[in-house]
């Protein structure tokens, strides 16, 4: 659960498997069964922000630039620029510092 509140599913999902069969092997039905309702479960995004939209807001709260946060992500500074404006759009900010301290406060980074 830690992985998915950490925006990093596929971890999650992997930890997840690893445990339901942990429980499978130990007769544990309740917990094979509650690991398969978390598998299941969709996962819960802040204001509707998309997976790269997270990755990107979490760098910006880091103190990157446009450039670094591309760099890092393999992906063009305007992508960057444009996941910068729906993340504003969509937390409902107009700067780098409050998207940074919404992230602080919703435990994204």
């Amino acid at each position: 659960m830690a992985a998915r509140r950490a925006g990093d599913e596929q971890t999650a999902l992997l930890e997840l498997d690893a445990a339901g069969a942990i429980f499978e092997r130990l007769g544990a039905t309740p917990d094979v069964q509650r690991v398969a309702e978390l598998r299941s479960r969709p996962v819960s995004r802040p204001d509707g922000l998309t997976s790269r939209e997270l990755d990107v807001l979490r760098l910006v709260a880091q103190g990157r630039s446009n450039r670094q946060i591309a760099a890092e992500l393999f992906i063009s500074e305007h992508t960057v620029a444009r996941h910068i404006s729906n993340i504003f759009r969509k937390i409902d900010v107009a700067s780098r510092s409050a998207a940074a301290s919404y992230a602080y406060q919703h435990r994204l980074v």
